[in-house]
């Protein structure tokens, strides 16, 4: 995967998606897939906004069973699914405890009941994935000894266990979107990073041209599609509004800022743990107490989320202040006390914009955005040419992008083509069982011994059957095959992203090509050797990478992550 713009500059195209977040990358793909002619756009980097801020878990539905929400728990439980099949690198089975207290609504029967539904409505949950080990198992109960064995700082006042329940973690979302852009060039998309919507031109009602900002190379260019799919999430609005004064709908769509905290602290096993807050679900038709705080592990750190609001501002300005950042903290340790939290604990603050939706009623009562908003906007607003995506969540994307591509290929006049994209493994998905894979990239290796644990474990999960595209580099040069100091990271993946990934710049490494900064910041010697290679790839002079340094630590400072920056332990490093 290049950046070749000139591709773009053809007279015309099926259909140009904008956004690089989840959804455009998988309606990209899906696009592709069927045999349209396709080019995406983004104005920054790939993933680099909602996508890379989520919580990480590939939803089941088992929320929408409290709602009487049937469809919605079948079509969760189907993308999940296709998910565990196509990016089996990325996704896989995380067991989270539910506490239970008493006999009533909180207690172990009710609760048990309702996963024996859930298991009923998704009985096909498993089907297709051939690795055992990405299955979604039934639920279990545990005791109140087992409960307090693993979590023994539980309040202990009317526990009377607790039931265990799957669902599916990511390991990198802005590695899944990835994947679905390489599968997207690779069935002859053009997808372009740092390229910028600046308008669209409209003739007797259609949609003619669009103007693209090369921002790389400062050029301006016009593409003609037959169709635009606007798919900038957050953005979306302000695409419509320009030059159009088009709206989303009706009401303009409220989004949430979700925030979700990467900590430190680790939890004491395997499990994650949901514990029951004060907002009510203002939905549900079964009320069990309230929503969950959600305590995950998830690599070397603990999860903690997730905290809705409305935000009104622009998606630029999204943030956490200190005050808000404390608040969350506490009601953190209120939650489970044995995760002994403290702000200094915070490695990074995620933050992204969804649609959502509040009671009227009360500010502690909440509902998430349930649908997304696939507009054609023909009929709505008489601009023929033109479609906006802007979805909920990242799970449902594939789904999503699916329908999508089935309206554009209507109004395109084309005949209907089949979506294989739920079965068919994306970009690195295709092996069998992922702990063969890790064996096969630790003996890919140069050299006499393997790769350690640790390096060939990130390597299959954020390569997946790709792996060699990272170990010939390192075997081409096995400079690049020594870890960098207190990661995991090989040198060899940093170059392969900026001469395969468009890797543009230190933060698109560090933030979404590799694990290097996706929870916190390297050490300061880490960092530096990372910009040497980066410049020595690239062809940076001195001046550009002191200004990437620059950029990547404000990165980081604005995350809240930068605490401890520049004195990490360099232990183990090898």
């Amino acid at each position: 995967m290049n950046r070749h713009f000139a591709t773009a500059e053809r007279e015309r195209c099926d259909v140009l998606v904008v956004g690089g977040g989840i959804f455009g990358a998988c309606a990209a793909h899906e696009a592709a897939s069927r045999g349209l002619d396709v080019v995406l756009v983004e104005r920054n980097d790939f993933a680099g906004a909602t996508t890379a801020n989520s919580y990480k878990i590939a939803h089941g539905g088992i929320r929408y069973l409290q709602h009487g929400d049937v469809t919605r728990v079948r079509e969760s439980s189907g993308e999940r699914s296709a998910l565990l099949r196509t990016v089996p690198h990325l996704v896989s089975p995380l067991p989270i405890l539910i506490p239970t207290y008493g006999h009533g609504m909180k207690g172990k029967a009710v609760l048990r009941t309702g996963f024996k539904i859930y298991e009923w409505l998704t009985a096909d949950r498993n089907r297709g994935i051939g690795d055992p080990d990405r299955h979604i198992p039934p639920a279990r109960s545990l005791s109140r000894t087992e409960t307090l064995e693993r979590f023994p700082h539980l309040p202990p006042d009317g526990l009377t266990g607790g039931v265990v329940f799957c669902d599916g973690q990511m390991y990198s979302t802005p590695r899944i979107a990835l994947a679905y852009l390489q599968s997207a060039a690779a069935a002859g998309a053009t997808v372009l990073n740092y390229a910028e919507v600046t308008g669209l031109d409209v003739e007797e009602g259609c949609v003619q041209a669009v103007r693209v900002h090369d921002r790389l190379a400062d050029r301006r260019l016009t593409l003609r599609p037959s169709l635009v799919l606007n798919a900038a999430g957050p953005w979306a609005g302000e695409l419509l509004d320009a030059g159009l004064g088009l709206e989303l709908g009706p009401e303009r769509p409220v989004f949430s800022r979700d925030v979700g905290l990467v900590t430190r602290k680790r939890l004491p096993g395997a499990l994650g743990l949901a514990c029951p807050t004060v907002t009510r679900d203002a939905e549900a038709l079964v009320d069990r107490g309230g929503r969950h705080l959600f305590l995950l592990p998830w690599r070397d750190y603990t999860l903690v989320g997730v905290w809705h609001g409305p935000w009104d501002g622009s998606p630029e300005r999204v943030s956490v202040g200190p005050e808000e950042l404390e608040g969350y903290v506490a009601e953190a340790n209120e939650a489970y006390p044995g995760l002994d939290l403290h702000t200094s604990d915070v490695a990074t603050v995620n933050t992204g914009l969804i649609l959502y939706g509040a009671s009227e009623e009360s500010a502690d009562e909440h509902h998430f955005g349930h649908d997304s908003l696939l507009i054609d906007h023909g009929p709505r607003h008489g601009v023929e040419g033109l479609v906006t995506l802007v979805g909920v969540r990242s799970t449902m994307a594939r789904g999503m992008a699916e329908k999508a591509i089935d309206l554009v290929l209507e109004k395109l006049g084309r005949p209907p083509n089949p979506s294989r994209t739920a079965h068919r493994p994306v970009w690195g998905g295709d092996f069998d069982r992922f702990e063969s894979l890790v064996a096969r990239v630790a003996a890919a290796a140069p050299g006499d011994g393997p790769f350690r644990e640790d390096v060939a474990r990130q390597i299959a999960h954020n390569h997946g059957s790709r792996f060699a595209d990272v170990t010939e580099i390192a075997r081409e040069d096995p400079r690049l095959a020594t870890p960098y100091p207190g990661t995991a990271v090989l040198p060899a993946q940093v170059v392969h992203a900026v001469r395969s990934e468009m890797a543009v710049t230190l933060d698109d490494v560090l933030q979404r090509r590799t694990d290097l900064g996706t929870a916190e910041p390297p050490s300061e010697p880490a960092l530096a050797a990372i910009a040497r290679d980066i410049a020595r790839e690239a062809d940076w002079d001195e001046g550009r990478m002191r200004a990437e340094l620059s950029s990547a630590r404000d990165f980081f400072t604005d995350r809240g992550a930068i605490r401890d920056f520049g004195v990490h332990s360099t232990e183990g490093a090898a």
